[in-house]
């Protein structure tokens, strides 16, 4: 097989076109259309706080529904700036209409009554309604959620830093390894990021808890994969021949391990899959988000994570910002 190291610039610029269009719509697309700067995330309610009211209409057709008229009667209520979404699901084989409304938190005083008055007057302006679900989260409670789940993301890098450095540690300068792997799985983490605010902001996709447990799953499944390759590069450095360059070992290790990754990789897809196929609606935003990660997290562990440990090894960035004269100069 040709070197996959000699063209570890190529898997570079493969990774930063890929990125480079989330960061847009994560960072820059947000800053031009509100002069604000801020994450392009959409949030739940897990982490804006407010309420997410499911409401089922057995008795009315989708084109007897009008959103301005469900919106209404939410403001008359008391809930400014309701968001509503109208669909069709199927119950014991049966379509009905449904509405889904994203208002602020209940007052915590007494949510009973603000339910029943909801219901009241949606019974009295558009038919039977029944109350399928309810989610409110309060402000404070979700400063806490948005502050948590910075903290696990940061908490599992830092564990993972130590993990290798002390796994490794037989192997020379086993610092890199550690954040290689960090670099390699950051890769991921934003690749998924910018995918969420492209959504977010045409499909209407928020970021919620379930998200957090994809980011999560898919930082796990990355450093993994990465740890499989990284210990058959130090077997292979401990068992050096003679004249065998540090590029030669780490291409030798990613075809050692490139057949294993992958298989081990594509059993969990297929689950995904299946899962995203057949799973129904609820989970497929979670499955959708586990399955790009999977395959993000198995392509930097090989063409990314590996090939930084080379870069690293010959410090090529001493000579990317050199004009050519110096580079010469500094070779003779």
């Amino acid at each position: 097989m040709d070197s996959l190291v000699r063209r570890r610039y190529w898997w570079f610029a493969l990774s930063l076109v890929v990125i480079v269009p989330g960061l847009y719509f994560l960072l820059l697309h947000p800053l031009l259309t509100t002069g604000q700067f801020r994450l392009g995330l959409r949030p739940g309610i897990d982490f804006s706080g407010g309420a997410l009211w499911e409401i089922h209409f057995p008795e009315q057709e989708l084109a007897d529904l009008n959103t301005a008229e469900v919106a209404d009667i939410f403001t008359a209520s008391g809930f400014e700036n309701p968001l509503v979404q109208l669909s069709e699901v199927e119950i014991e084989d049966e379509v009905i209409a449904a509405a889904v409304v994203r208002t602020d938190a209940l007052d915590p005083q007494d949510p009973q009554a603000q339910q029943q008055r909801i219901l009241a007057a949606l019974e009295a302006e558009v038919g039977q309604a029944t109350l399928q679900r309810l989610d409110s989260v309060g402000p404070t409670v979700s400063q806490e959620s948005t502050r948590s789940a910075i903290i696990a993301v940061f908490g599992a890098c830092l564990a993972i830093l130590i993990y290798l450095t002390l796994a490794f540690r037989r192997a020379p300068h086993p610092v890199r390894y550690g954040i290689c792997a960090i670099l390699a799985m950051l890769h991921d983490v934003v690749l998924i990021l910018g995918i969420a605010a492209f959504l977010g902001i045409f499909f209407g996709i928020e970021v919620d808890a379930l998200f957090l447990t994809a980011l999560l799953t898919i930082i796990s499944f990355s450093v993994h994969d990465t740890i499989v390759v990284f210990d058959r590069i130090r077997e292979n450095l401990l068992h050096r021949r003679a004249g065998e360059t540090f590029d030669d070992i780490v291409n030798h290790s990613i075809v050692q391990t490139l057949p294993r990754s992958i298989n081990t990789q594509l059993t969990t897809m297929f689950v995904l899959t299946a899962l995203l196929l057949f799973g129904g609606a609820t989970i497929s935003n979670f499955v959708a988000i586990l399955l790009l990660g999977l395959i993000s997290g198995t392509y930097s562990s090989i063409f990314n994570a590996a090939q930084l440990l080379v870069v690293w090894e010959h410090r090529e960035w001493e000579t990317w910002f050199r004009r050519p004269t110096e580079a010469v100069a500094s070779s003779q």
